[in-house]
């Protein structure tokens, strides 16, 4: 049976749409605020949801992307009240399925024949069984898999994806292997480190410069952007990209166009971007230092890596591997182990640098009893 989440602060709407979801043949459940649908869709492996815009606890697009990333993934459709070409950008570049007006009667019963059909197909593709590629990316406890399960997805597409988490959860692991399992896996992937790029030559090194552009132009250069043509773009800390740039560089990301410091012409590539950061990319919307329309554009996916502190189960298995490494580097004939107490020391510490500094305490603790057997 169809389940479907509708979420409106409107009781009479609501009541409305169950009725005729139901002569549908569709279960529904009725929620009015974006909180309480949330906590539903956490329980409920809803199909579809029909999400209000203007809620009392806050914007239905903005918590688009927490409803699809419920654990049934469901599809949803933007209702509204109040038409804004805006927010329909907005919500499809945030993945919903179509954003229509109220009232909404008229259309509902294709869009919802439309969606539901989609979705069968997208279960259908992901029975597939696929190899995933995923070196370096230690464990299997429930909160990475989903995370992994949620690469598998990102990869087959060439949607943009964002990877948040903290500093030292292997955002950059994630990044290559979404690169890794797509159909540009032959191509290059080019890093771009946005809190480092030189102030004074950050177009330069984006969008490259043609001879005599500036002092020192004596050559022209090709900039990561053209780096990455066919393959894969990933913004490192994309929350540091400066906010004069994020306009230029929106555009780049809508189009593929850009134009090389001193050129007369643009030039096209065909990249695919993945971004992330350790930063509240919402709040910074909030405060003004990053723009919406970005942040809109760099989610078709999000991904958020859960800090080692909530995998403890993993410590073990990554214990195990990077000793294995630190033994194969050095050329280590012997075996090293370790004993229960040592495992139990890891486990029970809360590693606010996460992977990174595990794996440095391993590095110490490996150096200090090279020559011991444990």
């Amino acid at each position: 049976m169809v389940e479907i989440l509708i979420v409106d602060d409107d009781p009479g709407m609501g009541a409305v749409l169950s009725r005729k979801l139901g002569i549908l043949g569709y279960d529904s459940q009725v929620t009015t605020t974006l909180n309480g649908g949330l906590e539903k869709a956490a329980q409920t492996p809803f199909d579809l949801v029909l999400l209000d815009v203007q809620m009392p606890d806050g914007n239905g697009l903005e918590f688009l992307p927490k409803f699809k990333e419920a654990p049934s993934s469901p599809e949803v459709i933007i209702i509204t009240g109040q038409g804004d070409p805006d927010g329909a950008e907005k919500a499809i570049l945030s993945g919903a399925w179509v954003y229509i007006e109220k009232p909404i009667l008229k259309d509902i019963n294709l869009h919802l024949a439309r969606a539901l059909e989609y979705r069968q197909e997208k279960k259908r593709i992901e029975k597939i069984p696929v190899q995933l590629r995923r070196d370096n990316i230690i464990g299997n406890s429930p909160k990475i898999g989903h995370c992994l399960d949620l690469l598998a997805k990102s990869a087959r597409t060439d949607a943009s994806v964002l990877l948040s988490g903290e500093t030292g959860t292997g955002k950059e692991l994630f990044a290559r292997a979404i690169h890794e399992n797509s159909n540009r896996s032959d191509k290059n992937f080019v890093v771009v480190d946005c809190a480092s790029l030189p102030e004074n030559l950050i177009e330069s090194t984006l969008f490259g410069h043609v001879k005599g552009a500036f002092t020192g132009a004596d050559n022209t250069t090709d900039g990561l952007v053209k780096q990455a043509d066919e393959g894969t773009l990933f913004l490192d800390e994309v929350g540091e990209l400066p906010l004069n740039l994020q306009k230029t560089f929106l555009r780049v990301l809508q189009e593929h166009i850009y134009r090389p410091v001193g050129s007369s012409t643009e030039k096209q590539s065909n990249f695919r971007v993945v971004a992330a950061t350790n930063r509240n990319l919402e709040e910074m919307v909030q405060a003004g230092t990053f723009r919406e329309d970005l942040l809109f554009r760099l989610q078709a996916f999000t991904i958020q890596l859960p800090p080692l502190r909530e995998r403890i189960q993993d410590i073990e298995e990554m214990t195990l591997h990077h000793i294995s490494r630190l033994r194969e580097r050095q050329n280590h004939q012997e075996v090293k182990g370790f004993d229960a107490d040592f495992l139990a020391a890891l486990e029970a510490y809360h590693w606010p640098g996460n992977i990174r500094e595990l794996y440095q305490a391993l590095e110490q603790a490996y150096a200090v009893a090279y020559n011991s057997p444990n």
